[in-house]
């Protein structure tokens, strides 16, 4: 598919790469017909020849199309799995001796990479709810539009709600909203459904 733009027609990378293969073989292969037909052959062996040299001609061509940009689609598979979250993926034919596989290379250890920094933060989150359910005072985080977004147990018995009918709460609807006004640590008197204190 090719695009037009101000009145001149711009080729695809895959186009361009066909172009520059068949013109790269089209002087020889117009050399060697010329040759052909003007050398008195018998006219059967003449198209016999001519289309073997135009089916190499072709075959060649495509097939180096296909060289070039197989890699570069599977580059940018491996590299749309990334972006939607998936870094199980690996480039196959990643070598250390041309750039191609360089390249190819380095997108399978940005994927390792990722994949295991996702999993240290699979691990810290586990630890840190593990460590907040043993905790015996009541621990309440919030995001930045004051919306409730991790609880221990002792929170869930201090509001007397499980956590899940409470994640995701403004902190006004679960009456923690004086707690997140002040710049500086201070201490409130307050009264919840589990208990009164400070």
């Amino acid at each position: 598919m090719s695009r037009v733009r101000r009145g001149r027609v711009w080729l695809t990378w895959e186009q361009r790469v066909l172009a520059m293969a068949l013109g790269g073989g089209a002087p020889a292969l117009a050399a060697a017909l010329y040759l052909l037909w003007s050398g008195g052959a018998v006219p059967r062996v003449q198209w016999t020849v001519t289309l073997v040299l135009v089916g190499i001609w072709l075959g060649v061509g495509y097939s180096l199309r296909r060289r070039v940009v197989l890699p570069l689609q599977t580059l940018s598979n491996l590299l749309a799995g990334l972006r939607e979250g998936d870094a199980s993926f690996r480039a196959r034919g990643a070598r250390a001796d041309d750039a191609l596989g360089e390249v190819m290379l380095e997108a399978n250890t940005l994927a390792a990479t990722i994949r295991e920094q996702r999993l240290d933060a699979l691990e810290a989150t586990v630890l840190l709810r593990r460590v907040m359910a043993e905790i015996d005072v009541a621990v309440f985080a919030f995001d930045a539009s004051n919306r409730l977004r991790l609880v221990n147990r002792a929170g869930e018995r201090l509001l007397a709600r499980p956590a899940e009918r409470l994640l995701g709460s403004e902190a006004s609807a679960i009456g923690l909203d004086r707690c997140l006004d002040a710049d500086a640590p201070r201490v409130i008197e307050a009264t919840f459904p589990g208990g009164t204190g400070r």
